[in-house]
């Protein structure tokens, strides 16, 4: 049986994607969307899913004021939260999260946790249909020894991202520093990277595959064309349409567009 599933987030487009991975891995019926904290409690609690992927910064309620409410109301769905940072993780267990996936999500921890998911349902959910059992799994709170397992995957999925960049420049191929990468942008199916002393090309085919091997929280996709170093900015630049152009510290203070979707994210972050 299908998994009937719930996706929340506040960006459409994050929800798009995380829709067509799970179409990709099968097994899951996305039964509805939300795109706030308040109309995800309305939605749950009207269609009763077996499993609900929240974000965790929402408009009104966040992600975790959506899991203990989801907790306090009766039996839970699972939840498995898919966030940009990975500072909430123990939190996100404290609320008997199934698991806690980064953005970009992989489709490979995506897969494990659809495991882990359909593993709690065979072994929580009662054989018998005992209408007196919880439905969502145990209720406990409080950080068990799955949990720290869990958080101990992520730290290493963490760590396991790259510190370094091989970029090729000429004839040469470079070894840089993540944290010295003040952009990368595509273009012509290629990927330049910049950084203060260097320029190159990436032996990345997508801008997703370079960005799902560094920080999150540093390295923002401003753009379909963009990746930036939010450390490396230098300047902000309000643009036409209510847009910004953001203008970067290599030596050229290169101008990179903002995105529609990407500039609301930007004002949040920076209080604009």
């Amino acid at each position: 049986m299908d998994l009937r599933t719930v996706l929340v987030d506040d960006e459409q487009l994050a929800r798009e994607e995380l829709g067509y991975l799970l179409g990709q891995a099968g097994g899951v019926e996305v039964i509805a969307q939300a795109g706030n904290g308040l109309e995800a409690l309305e939605t749950i609690s009207r269609v009763q899913p077996d499993l609900v992927f929240l974000d965790v910064q929402m408009p009104g309620l966040t992600g975790f004021e959506v899991a203990r409410r989801m907790l306090d109301e009766g039996p839970a769905s699972y939840i498995v939260f898919v966030t940009a940072f990975d500072q909430y993780a123990i939190e996100a267990f404290e609320v008997n999260a199934v698991d806690y996936l980064l953005k970009p999500v992989d489709p490979g921890r995506l897969d494990t946790a659809l495991q882990r998911v359909r593993r709690r349902l065979s072994l929580e959910r009662p054989a018998n249909g005992d209408e007196g059992a919880s439905a969502g799994g145990p209720r406990s709170t409080g950080i068990n020894d799955i949990a720290l397992e869990k958080i101990i995957e992520l730290v290493a999925e963490r760590q396991s991202r790259r510190e370094r960049l091989a970029i090729k420049a000429g004839e040469r191929f470079l070894l840089v520093q993540a944290e010295d990468v003040i952009y990368a942008s595509m273009a012509d199916d290629s990927i330049t990277v910049v950084t203060r002393q260097h320029a190159g090309t990436s032996s990345y085919r997508t801008l997703d595959e370079l960005q799902a091997r560094l920080d999150p929280s540093v390295f923002w996709r401003v753009h379909r064309a963009h990746l930036v170093n939010i450390n490396m900015i230098k300047e902000i630049v309000p643009w036409f349409s209510r847009n910004y152009i953001l203008r970067m510290k290599d030596e050229k203070t290169t101008e990179i567009p903002v995105s529609r979707m990407q500039t609301r994210r930007l004002r949040e972050y920076l209080k604009l």
